[in-house]
């Protein structure tokens, strides 16, 4: 009588092809880093000028208002009217309150003043610009 030993497996399912999976990792790989610098690009905003040059420090919330008017806090869109109330509740424990507003220069004058006015209501009492340098 035969027994066949019950560990032994069949030397077919013992090789696995692993070229399908490098070929899988590699046009992955091409993909993330194709896409990569495009992800990072932030939003964009032609900045007016001006003869000095301010940059935000660490600590401060950025704020970007878009030529279509939209305003963003940490890369999310925010309505005007519920500005305050997330401004109040981003800065609720911090001790040090600081806004840069990052406004296009086509936005009107009248919009930029009744977000900084916003600003305010909220608590914040330092706010800074942010424009590129001539």
């Amino acid at each position: 009588m035969h027994v066949k030993h019950p560990l032994r497996l069949s030397s077919n399912l013992s090789e696995i092809n692993v070229t399908p999976l490098v070929d899988v990792m590699l046009v992955l790989l091409i993909i993330f880093m194709v896409t990569a610098p495009m992800m990072q690009s932030g939003i964009n905003v032609n900045l007016p000028s001006a003869e000095t040059k301010t940059n935000p420090s660490s600590g401060g919330l950025v704020l970007t208002i878009t030529k279509d008017h939209y305003i963003f806090m940490e890369n999310r869109n925010i309505n005007l009217y519920l500005l305050e109330s997330r401004l109040k509740s981003y800065f609720h424990n911090k001790r040090e309150k600081v806004v840069f507003l990052k406004a296009d220069k086509s936005v009107s004058y009248g919009y930029v003043i009744s977000a900084l006015d916003i600003i305010k209501k909220a608590g914040i009492e330092k706010v800074g610009i942010i424009v590129k340098k001539k």
